[in-house]
C-alpha cells in the first residue's frame, strides 16, 4: 500500500487546520462588533466598512493609530491567561485616536505566534472584540500568522491598527489650549501596557514567580500584573459632547487630551501643549496605585525615578476651559473614571528649574512634576 502523502507545510511546523479552527472559535466574538456598516462578514481578504456615514460630515478627517501590547504578553504566556491582552491592545490603539477627538470606526488585529493553539487565539481575539464593542469600534479583520523557528511554540505577539473620524473644526490639540486652562487627570487601572520590561526585570531580580501569591494584591503576581488597560474612548467622547462650549468663547470646552503611555506623565502632556506654554503637575493631588509602590519598594527605587516609564496612576490627561472644570470632573466620576485637577496651563515666563520640553518629535510645551506624592513619599 502506498504511503499517505505528507503535507510539507505541516512538517515545517505550520498547522493550517489549527488556524481554521481558531477562526471558527472567534467568529461569534468578532461578529458582535459588526453594525450595518460592516460588509462581507468574517474571513475575507479585506474588511469592508461602509463609509457613506461620512457624507454627513462637512469636512471629515480620518484619524489612524497602530500599536501593540509590548512585553506584557510574556506574563500572559507565563501563567497561560490570554483573555485580557486583547483589551490592552484596544486600549493602546483606540485610545490614541480619541486624543484628537475622533470617534473610532474600525480596527484590525495581527497575532504572530510560534504555534497556533486555537482556544488561546480565540481568547485573545475575544478580548479584542469585547473591548472594540465597548469603544464602539468594529473589528473588521485580522491575521494570525504561525512562525515556527522564529517564535517558540508558546510565544506570541499582538498588534493592531484602527481608523476613526473627526470633523475638521472639532479636532482637539495644542492650538486650542489657552492660558489658564485646567489640567485634569483621569485615573489608570494600573500599569496598563507600558514599562513591562522594567516590571519583568524587577520581578526576575527579586526571584518572584508569576504564580507566587502577592499578598499586597490578594491574588497571584501574574494576575495582578495582567490587570487590563482601562478604556477611555467612550467616556471621553461623551464628555466632549456633554460639556459643549466654554462660557463666552463659543468653542468646545475640551481643548486637548493626552494618553499617558510610554514616556510617562510629563512627556505625554508636553506633546499636546503649544510652544511657549508650561504646566506643573502637582504630585500631592494623588497617591500612585499600590502596584507602583510595591514594585518600587522591591526594586529599592523611588516613584520619581519611574516617572518616565510608568503612568503612576494617571491614564489620561484632559486640558479644558477653567469654567468647565467642575462639570468635567463630575461627568467623568459619573462614568466611573475618577478625575481631579493636577495643574494649570501657563504662558510666557515659567518658573525656574528643569522642565520636560516636548516629546517624540513634537516641539510642544514644557511640563514638570512638582511636590511629593500623597500618602507618603517614596
Amino acid at each position: 500500500m502506498a504511503a499517505s502523502p505528507t503535507n510539507p507545510y505541516s512538517e515545517a511546523g505550520v498547522d493550517t487546520a489549527a488556524g481554521d479552527l481558531a477562526v471558527e472559535l472567534m467568529k461569534s466574538s468578532v461578529r458582535a462588533t459588526h453594525g450595518p456598516e460592516v460588509l462581507g462578514g468574517v474571513g475575507g481578504f479585506a474588511g469592508l466598512f461602509d463609509a457613506s456615514a461620512l457624507l454627513g460630515f462637512r469636512r471629515p478627517l480620518l484619524a489612524s493609530s497602530t500599536d501593540g501590547v509590548g512585553t506584557k504578553v510574556a506574563i500572559a504566556q507565563a501563567i497561560d491567561k490570554h483573555d485580557t491582552i486583547g483589551q490592552d491592545l484596544v486600549g493602546m490603539v483606540v485610545d490614541d485616536i480619541v486624543v484628537v477627538g475622533a470617534k473610532p470606526l474600525f480596527m484590525t488585529d495581527y497575532i504572530a505566534c510560534g504555534k497556533v493553539f486555537p482556544q488561546r487565539i480565540a481568547d485573545i481575539v475575544r478580548g479584542i472584540a469585547e473591548a472594540c464593542a465597548a469603544t464602539g469600534t468594529a473589528l473588521v479583520g485580522g491575521e494570525t500568522a504561525e512562525h515556527p523557528g522564529l517564535l517558540g511554540p508558546r510565544d506570541y505577539d499582538v498588534a493592531g491598527a484602527a481608523t476613526g473620524v473627526v470633523e475638521a473644526d472639532a479636532i482637539l490639540g495644542a492650538e486650542r489650549v489657552q492660558d489658564g486652562d485646567v489640567v485634569l487627570a483621569i485615573a489608570s487601572s494600573g500599569l496598563h501596557s507600558n514599562g513591562y520590561s522594567l516590571v519583568r526585570h524587577i520581578i526576575t531580580g527579586a526571584g518572584i514567580s508569576y504564580a507566587d501569591n502577592a499578598a499586597d494584591f490578594g491574588t497571584t503576581w501574574g494576575e495582578a500584573l495582567l490587570e487590563p488597560t482601562r478604556l477611555y474612548t467612550s467616556p471621553l467622547l461623551r464628555l466632549i459632547d456633554a460639556l459643549g462650549p466654554s462660557t463666552g468663547s463659543g468653542t468646545q470646552a475640551v481643548h486637548a487630551l493626552s494618553h499617558v503611555t510610554g514616556g510617562g506623565i510629563a512627556a505625554n502632556l508636553a506633546r499636546v501643549l503649544p510652544q511657549g506654554s508650561w504646566a506643573e503637575v502637582d504630585r500631592s493631588t494623588w497617591s500612585p496605585s499600590p502596584v507602583f509602590r510595591v514594585l518600587s519598594d522591591i526594586a529599592g527605587s523611588t516613584l520619581e525615578s519611574a516617572e518616565g516609564t510608568w503612568n503612576l496612576g494617571i491614564g489620561f490627561l484632559a486640558v479644558i476651559a477653567a469654567d468647565k472644570k467642575d462639570a468635567a470632573i463630575a461627568a467623568l466620576n459619573a462614568e466611573g473614571m475618577p478625575s481631579w485637577q493636577v495643574g494649570t496651563v501657563g504662558f510666557g515666563a515659567r518658573p525656574a528649574g528643569d522642565f520636560e520640553q516636548g516629546a517624540k518629535g513634537v516641539d510642544g510645551g514644557a511640563v514638570r512634576l512638582v511636590g511629593a506624592y500623597a500618602d507618603g513619599v517614596n
